[in-house]
Formats: structure tokens, sequence, C-alpha cells
């Protein structure tokens, strides 16, 4: 028995946990006031992205694109985003930021986008919006290699980078949370503000879930400003969640500005929030107060109500972003149940020495497969034809088919999730997501024991 990490064996892909790099660029631009990206590539490269952040938030988001064609594929494109950053700024007046997100087609031509940027700085901006606030950002995300979280992750190091300037001490924190809902933001912040910690949240997205008010529709968009971003570089320190999704602008700030950084855990569960919140009194001197200590035994008496009776030995495939997955994975593990399937959905060669994947392969004591580079067929595959069996499935809402055509019941988690309402609101995260998710969990093993009227009689206290 043992746990094994080891690639997909297949060439192809069949049915992708997840997008390319683009995506996870486009979900860094939206955070931030006052910007608009442009996607320098085909017009499906904003459509389709935008689709997703719109079909699981249930919003609309600003995101450009410099629509390239045939010929700018055969001849070069740089034409296409000048174009694209003169009309977006006479369309929108308020805009500041204005990063050039690059595609695979436009990496493969080798169009100089850095090139481009300086030309417009020193041409069009002068001589047409002079005076005006503007800063266009490259951000290279070749879509033929990472993945939406690679791409998160290094779109969120060159914000950070262009910005971060030194000046006095702020005494603030930098709190780099990774993909995460506006329903994690609030909970983070709630942690925050109970222990009197000032923090500059990268990327503040509670505004995504946005009020329909009397005056129209209004158009989501986060809310980190560009004196955020500037002050990440006076920081008492930096605490980013992920280690795929933040660290490389945490380590950016801290070799290059002395801001002390600390990657993750990622806070899913009472142990990884433990951690979380020791880290915060270990950057800023706050104490943990009697608030959080009560939250904390809140949490653990709901997770003992379900444990050891509801949730012990369910065998459990988890797939998504591999921050949520190994985190969701060690959370199983506290409340007794048995991730058997991990599905990392890209190819980053960093996974062999992940710490917590070679703490998984030390302490498990059953079979456990850790799939990297993984598709939704190895979940299927394993199910269908290597007999392998499971009493629950954690991840989003692509593989809902999986959950159904084999009758498996599933919790939404990651994303995108657009076949559940308003999941984005919940935490996963912190002591109240500790509690959402194990109830959750619960919740939908008792109704598909109910439904399949295997051992209903457990939940009858009559």
């Amino acid at each position: 028995m043992a746990c094994e990490l080891k690639p997909k064996e297949r060439a192809g892909i069949i049915n992708p946990l997840f997008t390319c790099q683009p995506c996870g660029a486009q979900y860094a631009s939206i955070g931030i006031k006052d910007c608009i990206g442009i996607v320098h590539g085909g017009q499906g490269c904003v459509m389709f992205v935008r689709l997703l952040f719109s079909q699981h938030f249930k919003e609309s988001f600003e995101i450009a694109s410099s629509s390239l064609h045939e010929d700018g594929a055969v001849f070069g494109a740089l034409d296409r985003v000048e174009q694209a950053v003169d009309v977006l700024l006479m369309r929108y007046p308020h805009v500041k930021v204005v990063p050039i997100i690059t595609t695979c087609s436009t990496e493969i031509i080798g169009d100089d986008v850095d090139g481009v940027i300086k030309k417009l700085n020193e041409g069009l901006l002068k001589e047409k919006y002079a005076g005006r606030e503007v800063y266009l950002i490259p951000v290279h995300s070749p879509s033929f290699k990472g993945s939406m979280v690679s791409g998160y992750d290094s779109a969120v190091k060159d914000f950070v980078s262009y910005f971060a300037k030194k000046g006095e001490p702020n005494g603030k924190l930098n709190l780099i949370t990774g993909w995460v809902n506006p329903g994690d933001v609030t909970a983070l912040k709630h942690l925050l503000a109970e222990m009197q910690v000032d923090a500059t949240v990268l990327f503040e997205i509670e505004s995504f879930d946005s009020p329909l008010m009397p005056e129209g529709n209004t158009v989501s968009h986060g809310s980190t400003t560009i004196e955020d971003l500037t002050g990440t570089a006076n920081a008492l320190g930096t605490i980013a969640l992920n280690r795929y999704e933040g660290r490389q602008a945490a380590q950016y700030l801290e070799n290059e500005f002395d801001v002390p950084a600390i990657i993750g855990p990622t806070p899913i569960g009472i142990r990884n929030t433990d951690i979380f919140l020791q880290n915060v009194k270990k950057l800023t001197g706050r104490a943990i107060p009697p608030s959080l200590v009560w939250e904390r035994g809140i949490a653990i008496d709901a997770l003992t109500d379900l444990t050891h009776m509801f949730l012990a030995d369910k065998k459990v495939a988890i797939y998504g972003n591999a921050d949520l997955v190994i985190a969701l994975a060690e959370f199983c593990l506290d409340l007794e149940m048995k991730p058997k399937l991990l599905l990392l959905g890209d190819d980053n060669t960093a996974y062999p020495n992940d710490p917590r994947i070679k703490a998984l392969q030390e302490n498990v004591d059953y079979d456990m497969e850790i799939i990297m580079n993984a598709d939704l067929w190895e979940l299927e595959d394993r199910i269908k034809n290597k007999g392998l069996e499971l009493d629950l499935i954690l991840g989003h809402s692509k593989g809902r088919f999986i959950s159904i055509d084999h009758n498996i019941p599933m919790v939404r988690v990651g994303f995108p999730t657009y076949d559940r309402a308003g999941l984005y609101r919940h935490p996963v995260v912190g002591y109240a997501g500790a509690i959402w998710l194990a109830e959750a969990m619960a919740n939908t093993l008792f109704t598909d024991m109910e439904y399949k009227k295997n051992k209903e009689w457990i939940l009858n206290v009559w």
C-alpha cells in the first residue's frame, strides 16, 4: 500500500481539467480596479474565458481583444495592439492599467509586445493621451505550455513587479489569495480583522458579487488599486496562500525589497487554518484573539458531529488546481476519509518536490494515486474499467457527467462551477469554510444514501 505520484500515461488529452495560461492572466487582471486587459490573440481567447467567468460568477466582466486574424498570424499583428490600446483608452476614460496578455498564436509568431509597449509609451500616450495616467504591462502567457494556474501565478508576479516601489513601511500584511472566490476573500478578511491586521489583499474580489441597482446593470471588477500594488514593497511581510498561485510574486518581494515571504499552506480545514493564523502572528506580532479560538471550537464541534459516524473511511476522488486538490486531500484525511485519486491538471515539474505531496507519500497507509498532467478520462477510466470504488467526488462542474453516469455523489469545489447556485459566496477556507465544506460533503452523502436506500436508517433518530 502506497501513495504513488505519476504522470498520465497517454499522450493526448480527453476532457481537460482546466484551460490555458491566458485564462489565469485574465483572472488576475479583473481583480484590479481601473484595469481592462487586452488579450493579444484570436477573439475566442477572450470570448470563451469571459464565458467561463460569467458562468461561474453569474456576472459580466470587461476584457478586450486585439482580434487577431489570419493575415496577422502570417505577417505579424502588433498594429492590432496599437489600435486596441487607442480604442480602449478612447472608450474607457477611467482605465489606467492595461495589461497586454499574449496567447499561443502571438507568442509563436514572435510579436514583440514589450517593444510595442515602449513605442506606445513614447508615441501614442505622449501625443494623444498626454497627462493621463496609463500603465501598459506586458504579460506573457503562451498557452502551449503551463495552464491557467501558471498563467495566474505569472500575471500576479508581473503586476507586483511592475508597480511595487520601495517607500516608507506601511505596517500592512500582503495576502496573495490565489484563485479563490469572493466568499473566500470575505472569510480571510474576517480572520485578519479579528486579529486587527491591516492587509493588502491580492486580489480584492469581494465585489465580483455585484449588486443589481436601480440605475442599471453593474459590470464586475476587483477593487485592488495601483496604490495597493505599489505598497506591497513596504509591507511587514507576504503570505501567499498557495504554492502555485502567488509564490512568484511573494518571492519577488522578498528578493527585491526584503519583504519576508511565507508560502502556504492553503488554509482549508482546521489544521491549515491554524497554521495560517500562526503565520499572521509571526509576521505582524498580533495575538490570536479569543474570538477566533471560539470560532475554531465551533468548527471542531461541527466536524466532530459528522466525522466518525458519517465521513470516516469514505473514498474520495479530487481534481482541479493543485493547491486546492492537495489542501482538500489534507482536510479529508483529517476527517478520517480516504482520498483515493488526486488529479492535477498540468505537468508542473515541481510536483515531485512538493513537501505536501512528499508528506502524503510518507504517511498515507492505503493505496492512493496522484496523477500529474491529468484529464478527466483518468477518473472515468478508473471507475469504468479499473474497478475504482468511490463514495464521493470533489471538483468543479466539468466532472458532472462522470458523477451522473456512474451514480457517484459529487460536491462542487473549484473553478468553474456553473451547475449549482451561488457557491462562489460560500468559503472553503478558514474555520467557516471547514464547516461549510464538511457539511456539504455530509449532506451530499445523506442525499445519496436516501436515493439509493443505502443504510438510510442511520439518519433516523426516532
